[in-house]
C-alpha cells in the first residue's frame, strides 16, 4: 500500500514539473539538437580551426652526460635547437651563419665577427653580442658594440672557425636561436633520459628518448614506446626479422660520414708495439665490408684531398711475410684480445676469422665504451669537420687512446693548427695521413651504413 502511494506521489510531482517547465525543456532540446546538426555537417571547417599538436617520439642510442648539456648533445638535436656564428657547408667549407662576416687579424690570433641584425632567440628576444656567452680556455672575448664580438686567442688556431660552428648559442634554460625550444630535459642520475623540443610556430613536439644500446632501442620501437629510430647499424630485430617486414613501417639507408668504424691498436702493448704486426693485421682485412663504405684513411677523401697513392689493398701473403719477420711470431702463436662495442660484435667475429688465416688467435669481449686498457679495440673514430686531428694522435693527449707516439706526426699536427692557408694545410694533412698510415696505429674500416625506422 505504501509502495503505491509513493508511485502516485512521484507521478504527480513529475506531471507538475513538466507542466511548469515542459515548454522550456522542449525549446532547449530543439536548440541543442539544431546545434549538433549544424556542427555535424560543418565538422571539416570546425576541425580545421582547431590547432593540431604533432608529436614525435624519436629513439636515440647512446649515453649522454647531463653535466654538459646542451654542448654534448647529438648533432640532430643541436641543429634543431640553435645556431652558431659560423656553419659548415656540405663541401666542408666554413660559411657565415649568425655572423654576416668576419676578419682575422694579429697574425691569426684575433677574430672579429660582425653579427646579422634581426636574429632572435626562440623566446623572441633579439640577439646581440652580450648574449654570446662562450667560455674558451685560451681566448678572451670583447664586445665593443651590440653587433660586434671579438675573440683574442692566446695562440694561432686555424680550426677556430669550425669550433664556432660546433658551439651553438644558448641563453639560460637552453633557449637557442631556432623555431624549436628545448622545453624539458629528463635526467636519471647523471645521464639524460629524454629531451623534449617544441616548435613555437606550429606547436610540433619532438621528444628524443635515449637508450643504452641499439637492441634496447629496437625493443622500445616494437613495444610502441617510440615512433621512430635514427642512426642504427642494422635493420634486424633479435636477428630473426627485419624491420623492413614490419607492417606500417618505413626504413631508409644512409652513409654516416661523421664516424669511421676503426680497429684501434694499443701501441704500448708488448705485442702490438711492433709496427709489422699492426700492418700485418691491417693487410689481412677485406677490401669490402657489408656494413659500410670502405675507407683506409681517417678522412673523407673528397673532403680536403684525395690521394689514392696512400691507399692499400688486402694482401694475405704480404701480411704473413710481415709476421714472419717479428720476434713475437718466432716464440709462440700470437694471441690477441679484441674488445668491441656491442653493435660491432658480429664484425669482431668476422675480423677474427680473417686474422686466423695468418695464424693469429683472438678472444672477443663486448664492452660498452672506450676501455681503459686493451690490446685491440673495435669502436668508432669521430670524423671532425676540420682536418685537425691533434687530440686523437698527438703525444700526451688524453684522448690519444692508442698511446701513439711519433714526433714527426706531432710536428705536422702542430703546424696544421697554426696554418690558415688552405693549400698549405692540404699539404700538411696529406703528409700527416701518409706517415700515419705507414705507422698504422689503427686500421680504418668503413663509414657505417645507418638506418632510420619510422611508423607510417
Amino acid at each position: 500500500m505504501i509502495f503505491l502511494k509513493r508511485k502516485r506521489l512521484i507521478f504527480w510531482l513529475l506531471r507538475a514539473y513538466l507542466k511548469k517547465w515542459g515548454k522550456t525543456i522542449g525549446a532547449f532540446f530543439i536548440f541543442g539538437f539544431s546545434i549538433i546538426f549544424l556542427l555535424f555537417f560543418n565538422r571539416n571547417l570546425l576541425f580545421s580551426k582547431i590547432p593540431v599538436v604533432n608529436s614525435q617520439r624519436v629513439g636515440v642510442a647512446g649515453i649522454y652526460s647531463s653535466r654538459d648539456v646542451p654542448s654534448n648533445l647529438p648533432e640532430i638535436i643541436l641543429s634543431k635547437s640553435s645556431r652558431g656564428l659560423t656553419k659548415i657547408s656540405e663541401k666542408g667549407e666554413v660559411t657565415a651563419d649568425i655572423a654576416k662576416s668576419w676578419e682575422i687579424k694579429d697574425d691569426g690570433k684575433t677574430f672579429v665577427f660582425y653579427l646579422k641584425e634581426g636574429i632572435r632567440f626562440s623566446d623572441g628576444e633579439e640577439l646581440d653580442s652580450s648574449a654570446i656567452n662562450y667560455n674558451f680556455e685560451d681566448a678572451t672575448i670583447e664586445r665593443p658594440a651590440k653587433q660586434v664580438i671579438i675573440f683574442k686567442l692566446r695562440h694561432k688556431y686555424s680550426p677556430f672557425l669550425v669550433t664556432l660552428a660546433n658551439h651553438r648559442i644558448f641563453k639560460e634554460n637552453y633557449v637557442g636561436i631556432s623555431d624549436y625550444k628545448i622545453k624539458k630535459i629528463k635526467k636519471n642520475d647523471e645521464f639524460i633520459r629524454s629531451i623534449e623540443l617544441v616548435n613555437a610556430l606550429d606547436k610540433q613536439k619532438i621528444e628524443y628518448i635515449f637508450y643504452d644500446t641499439q637492441e634496447a632501442l629496437k625493443h622500445a620501437y616494437v613495444l610502441g614506446e617510440i615512433t621512430s629510430i635514427i642512426d642504427i647499424n642494422d635493420l634486424n630485430y633479435k636477428n630473426k626479422i627485419s624491420f623492413e617486414n614490419f607492417n606500417n613501417t618505413t626504413t631508409s639507408k644512409n652513409i654516416n660520414y661523421n664516424k669511421i668504424v676503426t680497429i684501434f691498436f694499443n701501441n704500448s702493448d708488448p705485442v702490438l708495439s711492433d709496427k709489422k704486426i699492426r700492418k700485418a693485421l691491417a693487410y689481412s682485412l677485406p677490401d669490402t665490408f657489408p656494413d659500410g663504405q670502405r675507407t683506409r684513411t681517417p678522412y673523407v677523401n673528397e673532403y680536403w684531398f684525395s690521394d689514392k697513392s696512400q691507399d692499400y689493398e688486402r694482401d694475405i701473403e704480404y701480411a704473413r711475410l710481415l709476421l714472419e719477420q717479428t720476434e713475437a711470431s718466432k716464440s709462440a702463436t700470437i694471441k690477441i684480445e679484441v674488445k668491441a662495442l656491442p653493435q660491432y660484435k658480429t664484425l669482431a667475429e668476422s675480423v677474427s676469422k680473417e686474422w686466423e688465416k695468418i695464424g693469429i688467435k683472438t678472444k672477443i669481449e663486448v664492452v660498452y665504451g672506450v676501455p681503459s686498457s686493451y690490446q685491440v679495440f673495435l669502436g668508432e673514430l669521430p670524423v671532425l669537420r676540420d682536418p685537425d686531428q691533434y687530440t686523437l694522435w698527438h703525444t700526451g693527449q688524453d684522448s690519444n687512446i692508442t698511446n701513439y707516439r711519433n714526433l714527426r706526426i706531432d710536428k705536422l699536427l702542430e703546424d696544421g693548427r697554426r696554418t690558415y692557408n688552405t693549400s698549405e694545410r692540404r699539404k700538411i694533412y696529406s703528409d700527416f695521413q701518409k706517415y700515419l698510415l705507414d705507422d698504422m696505429p689503427a686500421a680504418f674500416l668503413f663509414f657505417p651504413y645507418t638506418y632510420t625506422i619510422s611508423r607510417k
